[in-house]
């Protein structure tokens, strides 16, 4: 799982967007969208409560799912049974994954709703591919702009309506390009003028075909049911098609597109939220082409991003500013790479009249290293006794050298200093750097030392000639900066500056934020994604088929290469699992309802031992306690006998502490918890009670329990704990019992199926990798659980620093050998397992066969490194591993109010085999979960590799081995052990995500940096001397090694 942000798992789908919590069962705050969406038809209600409605289209029918896919995946299947046994060898497709043993059968059966549109290619069409190289390299708008200039070449003239691009590196024709069409010298020049500038820098552009794509050949080989048939060419003509869709959002001005897949209408009209501190939320689309039995599909899914405010550059600062305590640094990383237009410079137009904006991008704040190796560095005379504030420094505090032949910005000038405003001037300073002249130093002769603010206060102008008419470039006269105090920004580099005052820029529309929302602004995000389902489904059908450019009135392109696209949804069949039986002590069984239960009169399953463990009250300056120590006393001793009603063999606690620190580096945190009563050998736990949700305090006491002092802690907040409420005092129960080692509850033994027989262990792993704003030196880490024996309530776990943003785990043979050893220790077992069943979370598409590859041998050379050669030679263990998908963009919509539960999603048990499958591969989607609100997003399961399931016996009442695996994984769901609910995806992946969440903790330093406000060293992320992790960072002590320590 690469850098992503986790949790909310009760939660339903934020539609492009989430907020990296913590995990856990339970839903929470939010809000509707931006106000009354347009919608079609509505579903009617259910008797007994508020009508629930559902997405129908404007003549609210419902079509049935596609017969002859239908046909086609049964005739699949039949040809595979008339094949002989479904051996290992049988099952294997290209030796690489599995062939679908068959379409689950369990269930009742019902029509869902899905956000994909068929694309239907016109059986002719065959579409040319170019590899496009650029020398020298660029990347972003200068690459797409060449792109866009290679197109505009008189050779490229007669194939204007024949090609499409990804702006990148390749092209897509319907019809073969000219043979002459392979080499082009271009000298750059930017979007709207009609020349290159004098210097122009110059790319040299090689095109060359890389292969002819028949599309017919695809559909062929997706509507064959002969089972042995491949196609080489797959993925090339799902590339091609794909560039086709982005193209056309790409050459629209008036969209603007984040990554390859996602486009957001800048229109006026097009929703939109406001964060604050400068952001604002769009609504836009992820579409994308993908390939089902029998067609061709585009999914389209309504997304969410934070984009830049499109106004002045002052008012942005202003903004962030008051938001952020004007925090220099914060100011910095938030404007870095922000294109703004300026306007202190003369109207520029081409030839056809049209004004070509003046375009910069800020690379940051002016700085004390700006230009040291110039021959005239710029100076801060004002600054020389404070030089802390030269980072940052306004208009009168920065001076840069002005020529006396210049005068002015000229940028078609060349001149050796740090420019003037608004210019792009290369310095000639020798390479050791030449001896700079300050202004109070002898004058240099030909020029002077003038600042920011007195430049543009002078109104220095000057004529500059162009190639094909003089334009005027004046600053305007007299220009006083009105806030000479906001800090100046550098438009050029570190090497070569150029400074430009806020006033005189505006931000550029549609340019996305990849800085961390700030809490308040991760609530109104929430505030305006989350949405109901229906209204999601109108939105994609109405705004977002024109967004993307499915409608042929709005991409001319759909005609010109025989495409069309079916305007509607497609429908498929799902089925809803029934749940399990919940079992808790005495075989006690609680009701079940959407997926949820409460353990009301109920204990324990096993209950664990407390004999050892106290409180600790963290107080911190400025911020009001929830207790004194008589009322903290009294709210433990009734939280006390709440766990000893719920199961717990609790003692009294010991009397706790109360210390007051300064912040989280407090040394104090790790004293108190050195001072807690008890051998320290063994372990113990700490009730922390922090003064308010505080997530570098949090990190800091997770550190030094878990790794420091071995200490187990369950952090609550004060004046909810305060509350004393018995809801609340159970959920802290919940993690109480299995850090003790206790199981909270269990499934009825015949859902478990292989499980049962106490011969298979189930592992979760998972890496989380640095995200936005992580420290420039932040690894990655590796997380592994894994199950103890067949009760599937203990889930110990091991974590691993590798390198960064490496997503196939390094030391999973290492991994897997401490939870072997586990297997025979403390699950009490004499052999280790029969099988191992892995639930592999983070993993992307691309990367399944990764998996086979890399980390496949690890596991096995960790087995036979352990395993008896006798069992060896049987073939043990048997290896099953399933991918766990969450990033993807498949929903499903309820076509029945009396199929939809009450927040407008399927119910929970919702399973998804066909229709948006492909029949030749083994994977499936559950929704297992009930999403309190928003639109529910089911779990995706694809098996790469399995060595148990298909050779076995299917057990009655279980037709299939499809129907096996189905619901084992739904009934996992049910033994999330801190939550009484059934979670969105399996508990060993769901358990691998948070230990990996919980090294995030441990690593704070590195994944949260906290911005400094000092220097410009400091500022920069990756540069303010953090260490680098080490492998001792994240190994936990030995007291609580084998627990569920991160629970």
């Amino acid at each position: 799982m690469s850098g992503r942000d986790r949790g909310n798992r009760g939660r339903g789908d934020r539609s492009g967007y989430e907020s990296r919590g913590r995990g856990g069962g339970g839903g929470g705050g939010g809000g509707r969208g931006d106000g009354p969406a347009m919608r079609g038809g509505r579903g009617g209600g259910r008797g007994g409560g508020a009508a629930v409605e559902v997405y129908s289209p404007p003549d609210h029918s419902v079509p049935p799912p596609s017969a002859q896919v239908t046909k086609v995946e049964d005739f699949f299947q039949k040809s595979l049974s008339s094949g002989g046994d479904l051996g290992i060898g049988a099952l294997q497709i290209d030796a690489k994954f599995p062939r679908r043993p068959g379409y689950g059968t369990r269930g009742q059966k019902i029509i869902l709703w899905t956000n994909y549109f068929e694309m239907i290619p016109s059986p002719n069409l065959l579409l040319y591919r170019y590899n496009v190289g650029v020398q020298p390299a660029a990347t972003g708008k200068k690459l797409s702009q060449i792109i866009r200039l290679l197109l505009k070449l008189p050779e490229y003239s007669d194939f204007q309506s024949d090609i499409v691009t990804d702006f990148k590196s390749t092209l897509v024709s319907r019809r073969r390009l000219s043979p002459g069409a392979a080499e082009s010298a271009i000298p750059y020049r930017a979007e709207g003028e009609d020349e290159p500038r004098a210097n122009a820098q110059t790319y040299r552009l090689r095109v060359e075909e890389t292969g002819t794509l028949t599309v017919s050949e695809l559909t062929d080989y997706l509507t064959s049911t002969t089972v042995n048939t491949t196609y080489a060419d797959k993925l090339p003509v799902l590339q091609a098609l794909n560039i086709f869709l982005g193209h056309y959002a790409k050459s629209s001005p008036a969209i603007a597109t984040v990554g390859s897949s996602k486009s957001f209408s800048l229109a006026q009209a097009s929703p939109k939220w406001d964060l604050g501190a400068g952001l604002s939320a769009l609504r836009g689309f992820f579409s994308s082409v993908r390939v089902a039995t029998c067609r061709v599909l585009v999914n389209v899914n309504v997304s969410h991003g934070a984009f830049y405010d499109a106004i002045p550059l002052e008012h942005l600062i202003q903004k962030y500013g008051s938001a952020n305590q004007f925090n220099r640094s914060k100011l910095q990383s938030f404007l870095k790479r922000v294109r703004v237009r300026v306007i202190h410079l003369g109207e520029k137009k081409n030839k056809a009249g049209e004004s070509i904006p003046r375009v910069k991008t800020i690379f940051g704040l002016a700085t004390k290293d700006d230009g040291q190796r110039l021959e005239h560095p710029p100076q801060f005379p004002n600054l020389r006794a404070n030089p802390n504030q030269i980072f940052g420094a306004g208009p009168k505090d920065v001076e840069f050298f002005l020529n006396d032949s210049s005068e002015a910005p000229s940028s078609s000038s060349t001149g050796q200093t740090a420019g003037p405003p608004g210019s792009k001037k290369k310095g000639k300073g020798k390479k050791g750097g030449a001896p700079s002249h300050g202004p109070d130093q002898n004058a240099p002769q030909g020029g002077r030392y003038i600042s920011v603010y007195d430049f543009f206060k002078n109104g220095i102008c000057s004529t500059t000639p162009r190639l094909y008419t003089p334009v005027t470039e004046s600053i305007v006269h007299g220009r006083s900066i009105a806030n000479p105090k906001l800090p100046v920004v550098n438009v050029g580099n570190r090497e070569n500056p150029s400074y430009l005052p806020a006033e005189v820029c505006i931000v550029m529309p549609g340019q996305n934020s990849q800085s961390k929302l700030d809490p308040s602004q991760t609530q109104k995000m929430i505030q305006f994604a989350v949405r109901k389902p229906w209204e999601n489904a109108n939105s994609i059908t109405q705004e977002g088929l024109h967004t993307v450019g499915l409608l042929p009135q709005a991409n001319v392109n759909l005609g010109r290469f025989g495409i069309s696209v079916t305007a509607r949804l497609i429908t498929v069949p799902g089925r809803v699992l029934t749940e399990p039986k919940i079992r808790y002590k005495q075989d006690k069984s609680p009701f079940v309802r959407g997926g949820s239960w409460n353990m009301q009169d109920i204990k324990f399953n096993s209950g664990g031992t407390l004999r050892n463990w106290t409180y600790l009250m963290i107080s911190m300056g400025g911020l009001p306690d929830a207790f004194d120590q008589s009322s903290l006393q009294s709210t433990v001793t009734q939280f006390h006998r709440a766990l000893q009603d719920m199961g717990i063999t609790a003692a009294a606690p010991t009397p706790g502490l109360r210390i007051v620190v300064s912040g989280p580096d407090d040394t104090r945190i790790e004293t108190a918890f050195k001072n807690v009563p008890g051998d320290p050998r063994q372990a113990r736990l700490v009730l922390v009670v922090l003064p308010i949700t505080h997530t570098l305090l949090y990190n800091r006491v997770k550190y030094v329990g878990d790794v420091k002092v071995g200490v187990h802690t369950v952090c609550v907040v004060g004046s909810k704990f305060a509350k004393a409420q018995p809801q609340y005092f159970a959920n802290v129960a919940l993690k109480f019992n299995l850090k003790l080692g206790g199981i909270n509850q269990l499934v009825d033994n015949s859902r478990l199926g292989i499980i049962n027989e106490d011969k298979t262990m189930v592992v979760g792993v998972d890496v989380t990798h640095p995200s936005p704003g992580s420290a420039s030196n932040a690894p990655s880490v590796a997380g592994m659980v894994a199950s103890v024996d067949r009760w599937l309530g203990q889930w110990p776990a091991d974590l691993r620093i590798q390198e960064s943003r490496k997503e196939m785990v390094s030391e999973l043979d290492v991994m897997l050998k401490s939870r072997l050893d586990l297997w025979k220790t403390q699950g009490k077992h004499k052999a280790f397992p029969d099988n191992l069943l892995v639930y592999r979370d983070g993993v992307s598409e691309g990367q399944y066969a990764t998996v086979l590859d890399t980390e496949l041998p690890l596991l096995r050379k960790a087995c036979a490194e352990l395993y008896p050669p006798p069992d060896t030679k049987k073939g043990l263990p048997h290896i099953t591993i399933i991918i766990v998908g969450k990033r993807h963009h498949t929903r499903f919509y309820p076509t029945a109010a009396s199929d939809a539960d009450r927040s407008s999603n399927p119910k929970n048990g919702t399973v998804v085999d066909r229709g948006v499958t492909e029949a030749r591969n083994w994977d499936f989607f559950l929704q297992s979960h009930t999403a309190l609100q928003g639109t529910a997003r089911p779990a995706h399961y694809y098996i790469v590799l399995d060595e148990i399931f298909a050779k076995r016996k299917v057990p009655p009442p279980l037709q299939n081995v499809a129907d096996v695996l189905e619901d084992l994984t739904h009934s996992m769901c049910y033994l999330f052990g801190r939550a009484t609910k059934a979670v969105s995806i399996c508990p060993p992946a769901y358990y691998a995500d948070i230990v990996c969440e919980r090294a995030r903790c441990y690593l704070s330093g590195l994944f949260d940096m906290p911005t400094p406000s000092g220097t410009p060293a400091q500022s920069v992320v990756g540069e303010g001397g953090q260490p680098e992790a080490r492998t001792e960072d994240v190994m936990i002590h030995p007291n609580l090694r084998n627990t569920m320590f991160y629970i």
